[in-house]
């Protein structure tokens, strides 16, 4: 089958021909229907050689996957040939206790979850194997192009969200920095979960930002040195109750920390290097900083629900799998426009 395979450190991926996986006991095969490109990717394929302590090379890159069950191991059961579904990605131990509540994000076990297209082979080929049935959610009458993204942008954003939720009281102010993938997913779900907290988007490029109102968001601002000091213009001087930074560069965290209101959360989403000041006249009162990493099974049923429901929905451009290497391009230069997918089979 095709692959489009992450093959040495510091180059870029490429399509390499390898063998259709076999399932054995509990494992499950997909024909994969569609791929999510993310920034994650682009992160791990910058590690250094002392750094990188992800999936062996070659790896086959993806972690937002959909797909159509074409076999199944022994032991399997529940599932039937041919269902469409959705691959939650965080594959932990299943026993310890983060696992038995259903947050495989927050493993404890293995050294973490062993994510596909981080640690294992992922989606980005014609097939890919999965190694239990619990890590599916059906896709029902959902487009797997359009929805595949709802597995991570969709889903971190949900978690991030979703944790706040105290926070995000009728008259609250939530700020969404960087409008890529995640981003414009979590402006739809603050608007889909609080509906009456206001929603700032801040983001480098006008494009994104004339995103960002599409989706729902009520202010949009252009990033830049006086950016924190409108948004304290916007809030009456008080601050945001939730900031969601997608992105972690240090500007944007140093806009984390200055944006924040009292008593009110960050999330550091992203996958940036920037490093937040929590002390002495740094950061608000009574402010807390969270570093969330993915979400939980039941948080993806959710999810899905809401798509399902028209509450949200992705905007995405499809590729054909070979244009992998190139999509990864745009990506890193700010061009895609919410999420790149890749489709195995699509005609170039």
């Amino acid at each position: 089958m095709r692959a489009l395979r992450y093959h040495t450190l510091g180059e870029p991926p490429r399509i390499m021909n390898v063998d259709v996986p076999v399932p054995g006991p509990g494992q499950v095969l997909l024909r994969v229907t569609a791929a999510g490109v993310c920034h994650s990717d682009e992160w791990l394929m910058s590690r250094s050689r002392e750094d990188y302590t992800y999936g062996a090379l070659p790896l086959t890159l993806g972690h937002e996957a959909a797909g159509e069950v074409v076999a199944v191991g022994s032991g399997v059961t529940g599932i039937d040939l041919g269902e469409a579904v959705l691959v939650y990605g965080p594959w932990g131990c299943g026993r310890c206790p983060s696992c038995a509540a259903g947050s495989e994000n927050y493993c404890r076990q293995l050294g973490g979850p062993r994510p596909p297209g981080i640690m294992v082979d992922g989606a980005m080929a014609e097939y890919l194997l999965v190694p239990a049935a619990r890590h599916l959610v059906p896709l029902g009458d959902l487009d797997p192009v359009a929805a595949v993204a709802l597995t991570d942008a969709g889903l971190t954003s949900y978690h991030a969200i979703i944790t706040s939720m105290p926070r995000l009281l009728p008259g609250s102010t939530a700020l969404v920095i960087g409008i890529g993938g995640l981003g414009h997913m979590a402006v739809q779900i603050l608007r889909a979960l609080a509906g009456e907290t206001t929603v700032i988007a801040v983001d480098a490029r006008e494009d994104k930002l004339d995103l960002a109102r599409e989706v729902g968001a009520h202010h949009t601002l252009l990033a830049g040195p006086s950016t924190a000091d409108r948004v304290r213009d916007l809030t009456a001087g008080a601050g945001v109750n939730l900031v969601l930074d997608m992105v972690c560069a240090q500007s944007t965290v140093d806009l984390a920390r200055r944006s924040v209101a009292i008593g009110g959360d960050i999330a550091m989403i992203g996958t940036g290097s920037g490093i937040l000041g929590v002390g002495v006249g740094q950061m608000a009162f009574q402010a807390s900083v969270r570093r969330p990493f993915w979400g939980s099974l039941p948080d993806l049923w959710e999810v899905v629900a809401l798509a399902r429901n028209g509450r949200i929905h992705t905007e995405f451009e499809a590729h054909p799998l070979e244009s992998g290497p190139e999509v990864y391009e745009r990506l890193k230069a700010g061009e895609v426009r919410g999420r790149a997918v890749l489709v195995p089979g699509r005609p170039s």
